[in-house]
């Protein structure tokens, strides 16, 4: 149980979350990765996570795609769920992870991530 207390310590809400609201959440994202996949059957597949807590998606680009591949990949699938919503942070190594968030669609965060190792050439 989740309790919020205002200034003079009044109950301001008191909320349970149960499993059939976490199933529901899980069903909503469900429903809407299906339709994001009928809509999109032209793009390339890459992994699809339903969160547990809340609606949440993820699309990954996974695997041990070239670095031009991988972007290539991710943005394609950014282009068409969140435009101009995309960032990229640097991390150790020579690595580098793109996050793009879509929003809400239908009461459901969907989120893209892709993790890019850079060429032998040191470019990504």
């Amino acid at each position: 149980m989740v309790q919020r207390h205002g200034k003079r310590g009044d109950l301001v809400s008191s909320t349970w979350i149960g499993q059939a609201e976490r199933a529901a959440w899980q069903r909503r994202a469900a429903a809407e990765l299906a339709a994001i996949l009928d809509a999109h059957d032209d793009l390339p597949l890459i992994t699809w996570t339903v969160g547990p807590a809340g609606s949440v998606l993820v699309g990954r680009v996974s695997g041990l795609f070239p670095a031009a591949q991988a972007r290539e990949v991710f943005t394609a699938w950014q282009k068409r769920l969140a435009p101009g919503e995309a960032r990229e942070d640097r991390m150790s190594g020579g690595t580098t992870a793109l996050h793009a968030t879509a929003g809400s669609r239908k009461e459901v965060t969907v989120r893209l991530t892709a993790t890019v190792q850079d060429d032998e050439d040191g470019d990504l």
